[in-house]
């Protein structure tokens, strides 16, 4: 199929998809350098698989599979935080049950519900293509959001990441923070659905920073080197997709994973 640059300016499904690359790229490449440096890649996976169970949900009740993964994913996250900082043993299983929960129970009520159900896999890894309009507000929103809680606390969020107890010491609200990214991890979550779904999502919150992390030591610089690889990520998959005919979501991913592998080369050059 022929591609122009004009084509994905001009035609409607194509703009959406292209703005909704950009505004995730940038999403996951800021909220996952949060996510790599305070090690919460593993919680952030759980949350993830565990809000395929409000797509269940929302399909067998009939109202929006997003919405219902979204605040599946909310309540996992506030549980799993919860779950995570009053107990430090064994934790890692307590989370694995909700992980498996969370997915059973959206098998389980996505067979259930009622009518077609065609575009499930939509969910699980992605359909750029279809993304609506209003996903797109949410998605500006929430960088919007994410931006300005950045600017007016970075100090706090710096001091977390990177020293806990002195955040504790000097007054910042350690759980408040640790849960406040938990939930933005999982509103995250819900609004990559329709870009790289729900199993892939966790690709694009931790190769960009990965990338960024060798290349730079400062915190805000890996934030902006980060979304702007989640960006370019996301839309030189896009084209790739077009291109080749093939999955959207899977060659974002793809792209991602060749540019980590091709960083590590890289460095382990410079190193030697």
């Amino acid at each position: 199929m022929e591609l122009s640059f004009g084509a994905f300016l001009h035609v409607g499904f194509l703009r959406n998809a292209l703005m909704a690359g950009i505004l995730v790229g940038a999403l996951c490449g800021i909220v996952g350098t949060l996510v790599v440096v305070n090690r919460l890649l593993f919680l952030s996976g759980s949350i993830a698989h565990a809000s395929y169970g409000g797509v269940g949900i929302a399909l067998f009740l009939g109202f929006s599979p997003v919405l219902g993964a979204g605040m599946f994913a909310v309540f996992s996250a506030v549980v799993m935080g919860v779950l995570s900082l009053r107990s430090r043993e064994r934790v890692d299983v307590a989370i694995g049950v909700i992980w498996a929960a969370g997915m059973s129970v959206g098998i389980i009520f996505s067979t259930l519900a009622p009518g077609y159900k065609g575009g499930l896999m939509g969910y699980l890894f992605g359909s750029i293509l279809a993304v609506p309009s209003g996903d797109l507000v949410m998605m500006l929103v929430l960088l919007v959001v994410v931006l300005l809680l950045l600017f007016f606390f970075y100090k706090e969020v710096l001091a977390f990441s990177f020293d806990r107890e002195h955040a504790e010491v000097v007054g910042v609200p350690v759980t408040t923070f640790y849960l406040l990214i938990l939930v933005v991890v999982a509103l995250v979550v819900m609004l990559s659905i329709r870009v790289v779904g729900l199993i892939l999502v966790i690709a694009l919150l931790s190769i960009p920073p990965a990338i960024a992390e060798r290349f730079s030591c400062h915190f805000s610089l890996v934030m902006l080197v980060a979304a702007l690889l989640g960006m370019a990520f996301c839309l030189v998959g896009l084209v790739a997709s077009w291109v080749l005919n093939v999955h959207a979501g899977a060659a974002i991913v793809l792209v991602a994973t060749v540019s980590y592998g091709i960083s590590l080369l890289l460095t382990e050059r410079a190193g030697a």
